[in-house]
């Protein structure tokens, strides 16, 4: 961490706030006017500022002025003495993190320090995800969708409604919209509704002013100040509580909002990017979100695929996020067998992107040797591979028994009714499908209906394999899980090759799995013969 440092013209006041950093374990550095800190400053920076108002030789006001220009994540707090409030407030004017009231309490000031240490790092943390942070990554027609989009957008001022499942990347498509527009050179900042609590949520947008609520001893900015001359990220906008939706209205509409407690309209010269996970126009009809909201927000929707719709690229991400744990672990980057990566692509990854990720930084942590197997994947994936597997299998468990052939058709409920297995589209019968073409990532004015997420019937299929299994294990079948997983794959590789004409390296492409696998497993079932 960078030290802290103290602008004062009083020898006394940098003494005890020297000693009391120190005491605190807070690295500290003092100044007596504004020449030393701006000679100081062409060679280094400091983590936090702390900066009398009124000294020989300079302003601090003046010092906080020019920080802004040149570092504006750096977080200044002015101090000041009573007759110095008028000044103080307009130091709040000029970006300040807080003021500090002469005389002050130390222990009071040492924790308003940390404060504004907390936040620094946090921005530093946040700028340092920005640049390391690659471009969205995607060969699918879906994602080549969303990067047009992105090129189109990037240098308009238009509001973004951004739509997608949980996991699937929001935030780094707001981050692409804001990288490659004209307000790249101005902060991002974004904030997530749904997490923090009602009551705090008012003032985090908009700030509030000293004395606007018990507890408010100074006044503070919102993110929509902290965001000015950039972009802000309102992420979850669909959880938004209905009462600060008209707040939000007012200030896409004329530009300015009111800090709470306070009496003077600023204006707002951001662009507002929102995400939601949520139906809206559902949410519009149940009388959650406003309507007129709805429609500001929805001039340009931008919806985001799943990674279900996008089972291509999972090898490209795979590759990527073993690489980047693996460099951040400081260890050898490990490397997926074809079985392994075609687990993974059967896999329907409800968490979507965010959940690969994690999925990959654990077997760069838990896996044993350098090539994953399937025995190596985590618990809950072989779980899931074995279940879809043996579901696959079992609307045809009788005819591949008796050596009958079943008639296509779809998989259908103990009422009869049709079921869709994950990854499975409602006319295939059993087996894993390329996901069907995406809707247009890029909407203009017109409302869109959310598309709906592939219907899982699990009662449907777990209550198949189940009844199937029950069936073996009543009639002595040993190694049940080996006879339904020789004959699933007996089943794919016989229709993958005869959909190819026998032509064994396209079947292994067309099935996700590799050359060499298919050519074994051909060879184990017998059916080279």
């Amino acid at each position: 961490m960078k030290p802290i440092w103290i602008v004062d013209d009083d020898q006394s006041i940098r003494f005890v706030l020297e000693k009391a950093l120190e005491k605190a374990g807070l690295p500290v550095r003092s100044f007596s006017n504004i020449r030393e800190v701006q000679a100081a400053l062409s060679d280094e920076s400091p983590q936090v500022l702390v900066s009398d108002i009124r000294m020989p030789g300079g302003s601090g006001i003046e010092l906080l002025q020019e920080l802004k220009r040149t570092q504006p994540q750096l977080p200044v707090i002015i101090m000041t003495a009573y007759s110095d409030l008028d000044s103080a407030v307009s130091a709040f004017q000029s970006g300040a993190f807080e003021y500090l009231s002469k005389p002050f309490d130390l222990e009071k000031a040492v924790d308003l320090i940390r404060r504004a240490v907390d936040e620094s790092l946090r921005e530093q943390d946040i700028e340092e995800a920005r640049i390391d942070a690659p471009e969205l990554l995607g060969q699918a027609p879906a994602m080549q969708d969303v990067f047009r989009a992105i090129g189109r957008l990037s240098p308009s001022q238009v509001t973004v409604l951004i739509t997608g499942e949980s996991g699937s990347g929001k935030e780094l498509v707001a981050q692409a919209l804001h990288r490659h527009s004209p307000r790249s050179n101005g902060p991002f900042v974004a904030i997530n509704t749904a997490a923090i609590p009602r009551d705090l949520l008012e003032s985090e947008l908009f700030g509030h002013e000293r004395g606007a609520f018990t507890g408010a001893q100074t006044s503070r900015r919102g993110r929509f100040e902290q965001a000015e001359g950039g972009t802000l990220f309102l992420d979850e906008i669909g959880d938004m509580p209905y009462e600060l939706q008209t707040r939000l209205l007012r200030v896409l509409s004329d530009g300015h909002f009111y800090r709470v407690g306070g009496h003077s309209p600023i204006k707002a010269h951001v662009r507002v990017i929102a995400a939601t996970h949520q139906n809206l126009e559902n949410r519009v009809r149940d009388g959650l979100f406003r309507e007129d909201l709805f429609h500001r927000l929805n001039v340009i929707r931008l919806r985001l695929p799943a990674l279900r719709e996008r089972r291509e690229d999972i090898v490209l991400l795979v590759r990527h996020f073993l690489l980047k744990s693996a460099k951040d672990l400081g260890v050898d980057a490990k490397r997926l067998s074809d079985e392994a990566l075609a687990a993974l692509q059967h896999y329907p990854f409800p968490g979507n992107v965010r959940e690969l990720e994690n999925v990959c930084h654990w077997l760069t942590v838990m896996a044993p040797g350098l090539t994953v197997d399937v025995k190596d994947l985590p618990p809950e994936l072989q779980l899931s591979n074995r279940v879809v597997q043996a579901a696959s299998s079992t609307p045809v468990l009788q005819s591949m028994a008796s050596g009958a052939r079943e008639p296509a058709g779809e998989p259908r409920r103990d009422d009869g009714t049709p079921t869709i297995v994950p990854g499975m589209p409602a006319s295939a019968s059993f087996g894993v499908s390329h996901a069907t073409s995406a809707p247009p990532a890029l909407e203009a004015v017109a409302p869109m209906a959310e598309s709906a997420a592939p219907t899982v019937a699990t009662e449907g299929w777990e209550a198949i394999v189940a009844r199937a299994t029950r069936e073996l294990l009543h009639n002595g079948q040993p190694e049940v899980m080996d006879w339904l997983n020789q004959r699933f794959e007996r089943a794919v590789i016989q229709a993958a090759l005869e959909f190819t004409h026998g032509r064994r390296i396209e079947a292994a492409v067309k099935l996700g799995i590799g050359r060499n696998t298919i050519t074994r497993k051909i060879q184990d079932l017998g059916l080279d013969g």
